[in-house]
């Protein structure tokens, strides 16, 4: 028996997740402007490594039984008839509307375009630019910037790689200044030079940049990893910048549902709940969302559940690869503190295979 129509916007980790719950009790559809899912955590090495181009990239086909995918953008959605409009002119009804849209990160941690072949020649292009550098400079010290440096540097042992942060330590969003010192010491061990209080801008001629003090770094090539930004601009675009943050995030409630709306939802990285935007917390907000939302459909019903509230993630593990051998893990232990583990629990949990058979398997496929 299916309960209602639910429409899910944007096909990551929080969307994917929350659809396949939803399979078996609604009629689910899945909407992407991409034909394909995007297994972002692979992807640092993939913009780095050829033989990792088409890692990232898992069919939706086998994801839902019941429910489908649809490639497109939704453009419009009209909340008092209860549809969402596709570029295409495409209307799709709900019962519930889910917005997973996530955020935009830097390259090259993203899809460009919406096929597999335009992704895959933006990672070669990278891999390319990477090959034949002589000074690659990242900017930002957080998880991505440290392990895109590692990855650069494994690659090309002879290139000159600088990682500038402007915080005075590595990984400090972390709270633990031991993997901060860890981190500095794996980059500068392997010839990576480390600039700590570095606020970088580009500067005036090409390939160059400036900190904040105003020395000038030359580099025939940059990365920036300095955070992300939440893919609601075409929900601005659409009528709703009253659901939104002044930084664009999507304003939920306890429930993860939009504020003053029933039925709908916001989940991952695209709304506006205070915590670590990782994969986790987002797999565990499409949980709660997909209870809160049978419990909607249901709600008249004698098998009707109470909805329940999220409780934002604030001590999480976070792994971070030194490459595919190496790394660090930042686990929370009971009062408060974190144990700082090594290359053996990194590599064994995710370094070696970035959780591509995890999410293979999650989408239906075999891990390898």
């Amino acid at each position: 028996m299916h309960d209602g129509d639910v429409v899910v916007i944007g096909g990551g980790y929080a969307g994917v997740r929350l659809a396949k719950r939803l399979d078996r009790t609604a009629r689910v559809t899945l909407v992407d402007r991409k034909e394909i899912f995007f297994h972002r955590i692979a992807s640092l090495r993939a913009g780095v490594r050829p033989e990792w181009t088409v890692t990232p990239f898992i069919p939706y086909d086998r994801l839902l039984t019941n429910g489908r995918v649809v490639t497109g953008k939704a453009v419009r959605i009209d909340s008092a008839e209860r549809h969402v409009t596709l570029a295409t002119g495409e209307r799709l009804p709900y019962d519930v509307l889910v917005i997973a849209t996530g955020a935009d990160y830097p390259e090259p941690a993203r899809f460009v375009g919406s096929t597999t072949e335009e992704a895959a020649k933006s990672f070669a292009e990278h891999q390319q630019r990477i090959a034949t550098a002589e000074h690659v400079l990242v900017v930002g010290g957080g998880p991505s910037g440290v392990e895109l440096s590692a990855e650069i540097r494994l690659a090309r042992p002879d290139a000159r790689v600088t990682l500038a942060h402007s915080g005075d330590a590595l990984l400090d969003a972390t709270g633990s200044a031991r993997a901060g010192r860890k981190a500095q010491a794996w980059l500068e061990s392997h010839d990576i030079e480390v600039r700590l209080g570095a606020f970088m801008s580009p500067g005036h001629d090409f390939g160059t940049y400036r900190d904040a003090h105003g020395t000038v770094l030359e580099a025939d090539l940059s990365f920036w990893a300095t955070g992300t930004t939440p893919n609601t601009l075409w929900l601005r675009l659409a009528g709703h910048g009253d659901w939104l943050t002044a930084d664009g995030h999507v304003k939920v409630d306890r429930t993860l549902r939009v504020e003053g709306r029933l039925d709908v939802f916001a989940v991952g990285d695209v709304n506006d709940v205070s915590e670590l935007k990782v994969t986790p917390a987002a797999l565990a907000q499409a949980d709660i969302a997909a209870h809160n939302i049978r419990s909607y459909l249901q709600s008249s019903g004698r098998h009707r559940k109470e909805p329940r509230f999220y409780k934002p993630i604030q001590r999480i593990p976070l792994i971070v690869p030194f490459g595919p051998a190496d790394g660090l893990t930042v686990l929370p232990v009971p009062g408060g503190e974190t144990a700082v583990l090594g290359s053996r629990t990194t590599t064994l949990a995710k370094a070696k295979t970035l959780m591509t058979p995890y999410m293979r398997r999650q989408l239906g496929y075999t891990a390898t």
